[in-house]
């Protein structure tokens, strides 16, 4: 299956890693019984197994991985949330759920911001409770 290929080389492009302590000692320990693709591990370092899943937004949920790369699929086209669930035919709180767990992941693996070069400010700013009212900056100013 090919979300568990695209899954696999994303999550460990330099090859699988163990997620409880990161070795490299990894061995395949057959596949999920309702997921033939899924992938089940062993870490020789640690003892403990896991899957392609084991630590991602995607673990533990009853909808498909298919259904999850699709939904973020239609996310990316800036679909709302009530059109994904009638596109992939999925109950409006399971859409919800999707939808939060999805945009909560993303955000929590999100790289932190680098500046580099040049970078640029202006030096304008408005107090908060001056928001929107202009002439009570003006006056403050004066």
């Amino acid at each position: 299956n090919r979300c568990y290929e695209t899954v696999r080389s994303l999550r460990w492009p330099e090859g699988v890693k163990c997620p409880h302590c990161e070795s490299k000692e990894v061995i395949k320990r057959g596949r999920d019984e309702y997921e033939n693709a899924r992938q089940r591990y062993e870490c020789k370092e640690c003892g403990k197994r896991f899957d392609d899943l084991t630590d991602t937004v995607f673990a533990g949920s009853h909808q498909a991985l298919k259904t999850w790369i699709v939904f973020l699929y239609f996310m990316g086209l800036n679909l709302s949330t009530q059109q994904i669930a009638r596109e992939l035919n999925l109950n409006k709180d399971d859409a919800q759920h999707m939808a939060e767990v999805l945009r909560s992941g993303v955000v929590e693996k999100k790289p932190e911001t680098q500046l580099s070069g040049e970078v640029e400010c202006d030096e304008v700013y408005v107090v908060a409770g001056h928001k929107g009212q202009p002439e009570a900056v003006k006056k403050k100013g004066d």
